[in-house]
């Protein structure tokens, strides 16, 4: 057998080192940098950033730890020069991983010429193969208003490599990535505005956390303006910037030395020529089944080009899936139970159902709650703010006699310290249908975070 996978980002080259551990012989095309989105301009050097960010903000409040941190300043500098440290010696372990003789990696635009043949740009070399998996991944999107092409306005790919920290950044867009780089600027110095379309923060999430999580960054200076539809961006003589939105029918502006443009992302189906290949798509994405396939029997699409689940570590299992299937072995993959988190500080994150999806979709439940302020590691850390929230499915239960705790977990939503790495445990938990009951007879071990849970 032979599969060809148009993508080496993270679902594409995870996929390719599984094909070939199987033995299949797998090409591999890519038209940037292996990693894709991911390890060049999003998951790895936002985190990079974040951290940095993280750092310095523990040392301006590391006074009550008996540390004198007078007159810190951060050098932006060195902390790009980290960054970009970091993506090169991940990119390099990549490349070296795909060093393997049943891998063939080709360099080049691919496009598609029926449903099992590619033609790569720039030669025009063709390619067959039994199956071709696509996991060209996702860009950054921008709002069609006027100004959107300004030069001070950016997207987060090119957020990434600014040289300074600008005095004042305005966000279009509060969900992950623009609540991610106003934590980060704003940790850096910068008056962060934030203005977001919907409601509330992070439309996607439960709504206490993002309550919760908007006060918290309120408090550390970031203005967050909801119900803000932005009307045009304008460029004043000085080359600063002011971005005019409308909310509740009154008009507002924000002045701004950049702009960064937030909004989501588009899946990347241009120049696929996915029409020859009889594959379906629309804006949002290529149209696959459960398994992953596309309209075209012998293509399937993985990751952010689908639409599904614009994650990472979504379209590692997805590729997975689409992997399975093509070999004809059964998984245990729940790829509805999938974990995502923010990291902020402090982080967010969430697995499974919330609330406000429980009562749409009818289902009977109760939320427990515990609180970051009274967990001893918590409060040893000074990083008290913070809650968990655990969703429980208590339909068809007879409380009198079974009671709630035989109630499956199906939701779990954390605001707090380490709260990307604590929902793990949930995710493990909620895809296994682990019982209330059950989880309250797991140990864990004292003092930690952990037992928040």
């Amino acid at each position: 057998m032979k599969i060809i996978i148009i993508g080496a980002g993270p679902g594409g080259y995870e996929t390719a080192l599984l094909a070939a551990g199987r033995g299949i012989e797998t090409i591999l095309i890519e038209s940037g940098e292996v990693g894709g989105t991911c390890l060049n301009e999003g998951c790895i050097p936002t985190k990079s950033l974040c951290r940095s960010a993280e750092m310095f903000e523990n040392i301006k409040k590391s006074g009550e730890f008996g540390v004198n941190a007078d007159n810190v300043s951060i050098d932006f500098r060195r902390v790009q020069e980290r960054k970009t440290q970091i993506v090169g010696q991940l990119r390099n372990g990549v490349e070296g991983l795909l060093r393997n003789r049943l891998v063939t990696f080709v360099a080049g635009k691919a496009s598609m010429v029926d449903s099992h043949t590619v033609s790569v740009a720039p030669d025009g070399t063709e390619y067959s193969a039994d199956y071709i998996i696509i996991a060209t991944g996702s860009s950054a999107a921008r709002l069609p208003v006027e100004g959107c092409g300004l030069n001070g306005v950016l997207t987060s790919k090119e957020m990434l490599d600014i040289d300074a920290v600008p005095e004042r950044l305005c966000v279009i867009g509060a969900g992950v990535i623009g609540l991610e780089f106003a934590s980060v600027f704003a940790a850096f110095g910068s008056k962060v505005t934030i203005l977001e379309y919907c409601r509330e923060i992070l439309p996607r999430f439960d709504g206490d956390l993002a309550k919760r999580l908007r006060q918290s960054l309120g408090r550390r200076g970031i203005e967050i303006i909801t119900q803000a539809a932005v009307q045009k961006i304008r460029e004043n003589p000085d080359g600063s910037l002011e971005v005019d939105y409308l909310r509740k029918e009154k008009s507002g502006t924000v002045a701004s030395d950049k702009v960064l443009m937030a909004v989501g992302r588009k899946a990347n189906v241009e120049g696929l020529n996915l029409e020859s290949a009889g594959v379906e798509y629309s804006a949002k994405g290529i149209r696959v089944d459960a398994d992953m396939r596309t309209t075209s029997p012998s293509v399937y699409a993985i990751g952010d080009v689908n639409g599904i689940m614009m994650l990472a570590h979504a379209a590692v299992f997805q590729g997975k899936k689409a992997l399975d299937h093509i070999c004809g072995k059964t998984d245990m993959i729940d790829l509805s139970v999938m974990p995502s988190a923010v990291f902020t500080m402090p982080e967010a994150a969430s697995v499974g159902l919330t609330e406000d999806e429980c009562k749409e979709k009818g289902i009977q439940y109760i939320c427990l709650k515990s609180f970051f302020r009274a967990n001893g590691k918590a409060v040893c850390l000074g990083e008290t703010d913070g809650f968990c929230k655990i969703v429980v499915g208590t339909e068809g239960l007879d409380s009198e006699n079974s009671g709630e705790s035989s109630g499956r977990i199906i939701g779990c939503h954390i605001y707090g310290p380490h709260s990307a790495d604590l929902v793990a445990e949930m995710t493990a938990v909620i895809s296994r249908h682990t019982t209330l009951e059950e989880f309250r007879a797991i140990i864990h071990s004292h003092p930690t975070l952990g037992e928040v849970l």
